[in-house]
This record gives C-alpha cells, sequence and structure tokens, in this order.
C-alpha cells in the first residue's frame, strides 16, 4: 500500500556504482557475490535466503544494465552458479564516460 512521502524522515536518490566500482578486474564472481558486492558486503558474507533474494532482486537488473561491462565463465558443475567479471577495457569505458560528462 502506497504511503505518503511526509511519513518518512530520509528520503534520498538512488545511487547506482559502475561495475568497476564494484567489482576487481581480476576476479570471477557469482551472481550471489555481486549482489553483496552491491550492498558494500564482503563478497563471502553469510546471509540468510530472504536478504538474499532481495539483493539478487537488486543484482540482475544492475548486471542486465551494464551488460556491456561483463564477461561471463560456465561453471564448473551444472549445479553451480556461473561467474562473472569485468570484460576487458570495462574500466577504461567507465573513465572515458566520466571524461564525457
Amino acid at each position: 500500500m502506497p504511503r505518503p512521502k511526509s511519513d518518512f524522515e530520509d528520503l534520498r536518490s538512488l545511487e547506482f556504482r559502475e561495475p568497476p566500482e564494484v567489482l576487481e578486474p581480476d576476479a570471477m564472481y557469482t551472481i550471489y557475490e555481486v549482489g553483496r558486492l552491491l550492498q558494500g558486503l564482503d563478497a563471502d558474507a553469510e546471509l540468510d535466503v530472504e536478504t538474499e533474494n532481495v539483493l539478487l532482486d537488486w543484482a540482475i537488473p544492475w548486471m542486465i544494465a551494464h551488460s556491456e561491462a561483463f564477461v561471463f565463465a560456465e561453471p564448473a558443475d551444472d549445479s553451480e552458479p556461473g561467474y562473472y567479471g569485468l570484460a576487458p577495457g570495462a574500466d577504461a569505458d567507465m573513465n572515458a564516460s566520466e571524461h564525457d560528462s
């Protein structure tokens, strides 16, 4: 149910970081690890299933919006998630867009 803005004391704008600000260039991460990193948590932080699901709700659209910045590696086993990392040049692309602004 919607609530009036006046019900909230602290209204902040949404700020999304660019992939090179979140991921290390030489590492590959599962989608779960990416979700944790987006929230400023350690990649291996222990979370309950409900929290993990909320983080996935944020991580998946973020990755889709920045798909050109990622590479993908198949998992070692079909029961494991795939791995994602920064595409070559993703950091350079971000720096170029900062200079264009």
